[in-house]
């Protein structure tokens, strides 16, 4: 199956109250991994490419990387570029092939995210490829993301029909209390979602797909064996699956997943190397950690998703 667009993806996902999975891929192992667990569970997948991915392992190489996913499977997939700075950056993916790209212009005042955003989509409509935006700002670090806490801002409902009609984008991602990074919150800090914000979005935006990004999940798990084999991440907390989940039955029809994948992949590597010191064979504990992250997806699918049986 070729690449596809998130249009259908989001049409069904909106209608039978789960979400798509979008999965930040930096190389081929993860890559494997998502794509093997996406087919086992019949799941519609989102791979995503943020721009340190694209610093870190070439464009080209991605793109292929992903093509080639795509020839060994027959669900959906979307390729899709996170976190777009500006025009420049969306253009380059959308020249590349990319079926899905996020203008990322939230950081700027409400009429010239407006008009970054509007430019974006112009191009990209153009060319058969969707557009994701963003209003309001999430705290975190995240590759080329980083908001100070006392910047975020949360999405203005009153603001989102306005944005929407004068944009035309496809998917709009709003800041209800996530937040990008493996250290979402602190020790003893409740984790909290504004549920209302996403209500009445819902309401003001009926049947229009919202994104979450700064959604991942942090395993404590995969943290406990990170921090068993020498590492040190006393306290990477993050978004409890059960809003996810909740947050996947309302609007929300994109879940960005990102930082649970690393800390899968850096779980699995630790462990190898403390269980096989004489390893030096990249094959040996890179599987392990593609196994790690095929594990992990399927989880997210069937659990905190529900995109299983979707494809």
């Amino acid at each position: 199956m070729p690449l596809v667009t998130s249009t259908e993806m989001f049409k069904k996902a909106y209608k039978g109250g789960y979400a798509i999975g979008a999965f930040n891929v930096n190389n081929m192992e993860t890559i494997q991994g998502i794509v093997e667990a996406g087919q086992e569970c019949k799941s519609p997948l989102i791979l995503q490419v943020s721009a340190g991915a694209r610093k870190y392992a070439n464009p080209v190489y991605l793109k292929h990387l992903i093509e080639a996913a795509v020839e060994t499977t027959d669900i959906p997939i979307v390729m899709h570029l996170d976190h777009g700075a500006d025009f420049e950056a969306c253009k380059s993916a959308i020249d590349d092939g990319f079926t899905s790209v996020m203008i990322d212009a939230s950081h700027h005042a409400f009429a010239e995210n407006i008009e970054i955003t509007k430019k974006v989509v112009a191009y990209a409509h153009d060319r058969g490829v969707v557009v994701e935006a963003e209003l309001g700002q999430l705290a975190g670090i995240e590759d080329a993301v980083n908001v100070k806490a006392e910047d975020a801002c949360f999405t203005h409902p009153d603001e989102v029909c306005e944005f929407t009609e004068k944009t035309g984008c496809d998917s709009l991602a709003i800041a209800i209390g996530t937040s990008h990074g493996a250290y979402k919150f602190k020790p003893g800090q409740k984790p909290q979602l504004r549920f209302d914000i996403l209500e009445e979005v819902g309401k003001r935006l009926p049947e229009f797909p919202i994104v979450l990004h700064g959604a991942s999940s942090v395993p404590q798990d995969k943290v406990a064996i990170i921090n068993q084999f020498g590492g040190k991440m006393p306290d990477a907390i993050g978004i409890p699956e059960e809003m996810l989940r909740k947050a996947a039955t309302m609007a929300v029809c994109k879940i960005n997943i990102d930082s649970d994948l690393r800390v899968a992949c850096t779980a699995a590597v630790r462990k190898h190397f403390a269980e096989h010191p004489d390893h030096f064979d990249p094959r040996q504990y890179l599987g392990d950690a593609r196994a790690a992250v095929k594990e992990l997806v399927k989880h997210k699918i069937v659990d905190v998703l529900g995109s299983d049986n979707k494809a």
